[in-house]
Formats: C-alpha cells, sequence, structure tokens
C-alpha cells in the first residue's frame, strides 16, 4: 500500500511539474512569437503576442515587454504610445533583478569520473567575465534611451530628445549621428547657438567625419555669418570630395554676402572639376552678366545647354541681346518647347528685320494661342504695318487692351492713316 502511495505521490507531482514547465513554455514563446513577428514588419500580430504574454499571469520580463511596445508604436507612428511605452521599459529595468548566468558542466564529463579511474588532464580554464548586474542594468537603460529619443524627435519634442540622447550616457554619444541629431533637435527648438556647439562637440570626438562640418556650413549660412560659412565649407572640401551641389551653394552664399569675385572664384573651380554640369555654367554665366559681361555669358549658356537641353533659351536669348542673331536662331532652332520657341522667334525676327518672317508665324502663333498675349499680337500686327498690309495691321491692332501697347498701337494707326492719304509719307 504504501509503494502504491509513494508511486502515486512521484506520478502526480511530475505531472504537476510537467504543466508548470508547458505554462512557462507557453509564456516565453509569446514573447518569442512578438520578438518574430515584429522583426517580420507584422507589428499587430506582435502586439497581440505581447498581450497573450500579459495575459498569462505568469512572471515576465517586463523590461522587454514594454521595450518591445515602444518599437512597435515607434514603427506604427504612434509617437506618444511609444514614449510612454519606453519610460514604462526604464522603470522595468530599473526594478530588474539580474541573475548571473549557470554553469552546467556537460553529463559525460561526471560519467567520466564515476566510472573511470584514470584522472583526465586538467583543461586551461577561461577567464569568465565577472558579473555585474549594474553595468548590465545601466548599458540596457541607455539603449532605451536611445529609442525614446527617436520617438521624442519623431513627436517633433526636441529638447526632450536631446535629453533623452543626454540621459543615454555614452551610448549617446557613441557616433558623429548622434551630434547631428542634437544639433537638428536644437536648430529646430530655436536654440541656434546650443546647435552650433553641438556640432563642434561632436567633430571634436570625431575629427574624421565630415558630416557635422557640412552641417555646420548650412546653418552659418542660414545665420548669414558668411566666412564662419566658408571656413566650415573649405574644412568640408578637404575632407571629402564636394559634388557640383556643393560648390553650387557656397558660391550662392558667397554672392548673397557680396563676395562675387570668390563666388565666381569657386564656380570656375567647380567648372573645372564637373565640366558636365550645365547649372554650374549657367549660375557662372548669371555672375559675369552681373558683371556686365555679356559675351562670356552666352558663351557660358550655350556650354550648359550641351548638357541640358532645357537652357538653349536662355543661351539663344543671350546671343539675341548680344546683337548675334544668326547664332541665336540656330539655337532656337533646336529648342523642344514649340510655344517658346515660337515666341523667341519673332523677337529675333524683329531684330532682324525679317518682318515677313513673322507673318508667316501667324498660324503658328495661334495654334500655341500666343495671339492672347498682346505683346505678341503687336509684334505681329507692326510686322504687318512694316510691309504695308495695313488692313491686317488694323485688324490685329483693334483687338489689342493692353494700355500700353493700346497707346502705341493708336500712334500706328495714325501712320497708317497718313499713309493711305499721302504714300510718299510712307517711303
Amino acid at each position: 500500500m504504501l509503494k502504491k502511495l509513494v508511486t502515486l505521490t512521484v506520478v502526480f507531482f511530475s505531472v504537476v511539474m510537467l504543466q508548470a514547465k508547458e505554462t512557462e513554455e507557453q509564456t516565453i514563446n509569446h514573447m518569442e512569437i512578438a520578438t518574430i513577428m515584429y522583426y517580420d514588419g507584422k507589428y499587430d500580430k506582435a502586439l497581440e503576442a505581447l498581450q497573450s504574454a500579459k495575459d498569462s499571469h505568469r512572471e515576465i520580463a517586463w523590461d522587454k515587454y514594454h521595450n518591445m511596445r515602444g518599437l512597435i508604436f515607434l514603427k506604427n507612428e504612434k509617437y506618444q504610445a511609444s514614449i510612454s511605452a519606453f519610460k514604462e521599459a526604464i522603470l522595468a529595468t530599473r526594478k530588474k533583478v539580474y541573475t548571473p548566468p549557470v554553469e552546467e558542466m556537460p553529463q559525460r564529463e561526471y560519467l567520466f569520473k564515476l566510472f573511470s579511474n584514470t584522472e583526465k588532464p586538467e583543461q586551461p580554464v577561461a577567464q569568465t567575465p565577472v558579473f555585474d548586474p549594474e553595468k548590465l542594468r545601466k548599458d540596457q537603460i541607455e539603449e532605451i534611451y536611445l529609442y525614446l529619443s527617436q520617438a521624442y524627435y519623431k513627436a517633433e519634442q526636441y529638447l526632450d530628445a536631446v535629453h533623452a540622447l543626454d540621459a543615454a550616457g555614452v551610448k549617446g554619444r557613441a557616433s558623429a549621428s548622434l551630434f547631428t541629431l542634437r544639433a537638428e533637435c536644437y536648430w529646430k527648438a530655436g536654440q541656434k547657438g546650443s546647435s552650433i556647439d553641438a556640432l563642434s562637440r561632436g567633430s571634436k570626438l570625431f575629427p574624421k567625419d565630415a558630416t557635422l562640418l557640412k552641417q555646420k556650413f548650412y546653418y552659418f549660412a542660414e545665420l548669414k555669418l558668411y566666412q564662419a560659412s566658408i571656413e566650415a565649407a573649405k574644412a568640408y572640401m578637404k575632407k571629402v570630395p564636394a559634388n557640383a551641389q556643393e560648390y553650387i551653394s557656397l558660391a550662392q552664399m558667397l554672392q548673397s554676402g557680396g563676395e562675387s569675385e570668390q563666388a565666381i572664384k569657386v564656380l570656375e573651380e567647380a567648372k573645372l572639376e564637373f565640366p558636365s554640369s550645365a547649372k554650374v555654367h549657367i549660375l557662372l554665366g548669371h555672375y559675369y552678366n552681373q558683371k556686365e559681361m555679356p559675351h562670356i555669358t552666352a558663351d557660358l549658356f550655350e556650354e550648359g545647354s550641351f548638357y541640358d537641353a532645357k537652357y538653349l533659351k536662355e543661351a539663344a536669348e543671350m546671343y539675341r541681346r548680344n546683337g548675334a542673331l544668326a547664332h541665336a536662331l540656330y539655337l532656337n532652332s533646336m529648342m523642344k518647347d514649340k510655344e517658346e520657341k515660337t515666341k523667341q522667334k519673332v523677337a529675333i525676327y524683329i531684330g532682324k528685320g525679317e518682318f515677313e518672317k513673322i507673318i508667316g508665324l501667324k498660324d503658328a502663333l495661334d495654334r500655341y494661342g500666343l495671339l492672347q498675349n498682346d505683346t505678341m499680337r503687336y509684334a505681329l500686327a507692326y510686322s504687318y504695318y512694316m510691309v504695308k498690309e495695313y488692313e491686317e495691321a488694323e485688324a490685329q491692332l483693334k483687338k489689342i487692351e493692353d494700355d500700353e501697347l493700346f497707346s502705341k498701337a493708336t500712334v500706328i494707326r495714325k501712320n497708317i492713316e497718313k499713309c493711305r492719304n499721302n504714300s510718299l509719307e510712307c517711303l
């Protein structure tokens, strides 16, 4: 009887232990499932798994539970919920009890000692790291603060984001990008000086990183601190081969600061570095034009149009203004925009005095709706007047509504009347 009782007790105890183990494994699996779902991008499923872990009424790793929720909410752009979850994760981590890892000796080693009289040669013992629960806690909290800084930034709580980065300790200063983030937070919070200071501190810690100098260059330019911006730009260009746009930005900043000669010098250098950059040629042309050097401007515009055809109009226009009408017409002939091409062609023909050709464009002017523009209509009317087709000229002049052009049209109509009364007036 006693033997049966003992047997039943053992069986009952085994069943209870098995059930407890299954319950524990089920809770652990929910947390594992949540992690898998998160990395698969199935955030709703991950939240469901976390809820199941919570509802299991078993002790779970609450720091991991709250941290995972914070990450999921961050991905789902629910930033306030994310902030709350990360704060809960920090509190849970502060309360967490860390236990040292259990070291298990392989079973076959015990068997060897039990059934063998032969001593096994001693193996060199690997140095086991000293278990330091407070260091583990500190590292984990700093990691969560990094996540929290991202959530604050996304929620546009910029100074809170900076405080979270500071609370992240060493991890919050571990890369140059974290200092650019600090600077951006200060900048968006209106603390411009603190923003520049953050970039300077980052540069001291990461002297080889060029992005900090680049960001400083743009900030100085926006603050109109041109000399400081130039120095930052030059320091940046020494570290990293600059692209064409960066040369352009520097030149524009110099021009805005009244340093036109320096701006031209920068663009001339850029033209040598990036000979196929249309924007460099065009901007340099504009700066020379401001110095009343229209022929150099025209050449630069044409060079720019080789690499981007949208600048053909500007190139042709500059040659027209310089009186190089044949070359202007040549460039105009390569334009793809029919409307702009026709408008410019009218201006070139007027310069050449080829009024019959303007009359020949009447259908095109009408087709592209250009006669709705009183300037174009006046040019057509004037062309009719110059070739002595007075009735056509008057028909066009009557449709002009612009006050200034209407006054000019009135003068032409009076001249037409004189010509009709005395043809010698219009020889």
